[in-house]
């Protein structure tokens, strides 16, 4: 459930936010555009919006800025302390993907950026299936990760990453969950949401899913 990866994340969380800003030459690539990317998965949200994988609040932050209720899921104790000394008016509860507490509000669109790949496949089924009962028709599900076109993009990445010395990213790469765009649209189509997918750099894709 991604819980596997909390100890990183909680000592990650003193400077995620350097990374996120380019200031990592490995993980540059990961990264770039990222405003524009928290940007886009604003714009595509409604009014009432379910977060998942707060991190230290970055997105949390823009979507609240635009007058949108926001609710935030959060494993990590160090993110989440970041992200409340940020967004001090943020709702945001100790949960995964998979497991977090009951929603006392009727939600339209689910977020999360940089996070989806902490999940296994059959997880992430679980998962967008879990969504499918929460959210009416026409809600929506908008998600900004790094995916992969098909395996033979996958290993070309891991190639490249090994050829340019960036090892720790290519651990990454080898150690999560990252899955290709036929699995997410897949799973999907499987749980009645229209799905389609936009490049925002060489390694994130927007998916924005919409309930039918």
């Amino acid at each position: 459930m991604g819980r596997e990866f909390i100890e990183l994340f909680d000592e990650w969380s003193s400077s995620y936010d350097e990374t996120v800003a380019g200031e990592s030459l490995e993980y540059k690539e990961v990264f770039h555009k990222y405003d524009h990317i928290l940007e886009t998965v604003v714009n595509k949200s409604g009014n009432v919006v379910l977060e998942f994988g707060v991190g230290t609040g970055n997105l949390s932050e823009k979507l609240l800025l635009k007058g949108k209720t926001v609710i935030g899921i959060e494993p990590s104790k160090g993110m989440r302390e970041k992200a409340l000394k940020r967004n001090p008016k943020l709702v945001l509860h100790d949960g995964d993907f998979l497991s977090f507490p009951k929603l006392d509000k009727e939600i339209d669109t689910i977020v999360s950026t940089y996070a989806f790949h902490h999940l296994t496949d059959d997880e992430k089924d679980a998962a967008v299936g879990h969504y499918s009962q929460l959210l009416k028709k026409d809600g929506k599900i908008v998600f900004a990760d790094t995916a992969f076109l098909h395996e033979s993009d996958k290993k070309e990445r891991h190639e490249k990453v090994k050829k340019q010395g960036y090892l720790n990213l290519l651990r990454d790469l080898q150690t999560e969950y990252y899955t290709t765009l036929g699995v997410l649209e897949d799973i999907f189509k499987k749980h009645d949401f229209d799905i389609s997918f936009e490049k925002l750099n060489e390694y994130v894709w927007l998916m924005e899913a919409v309930k039918k």
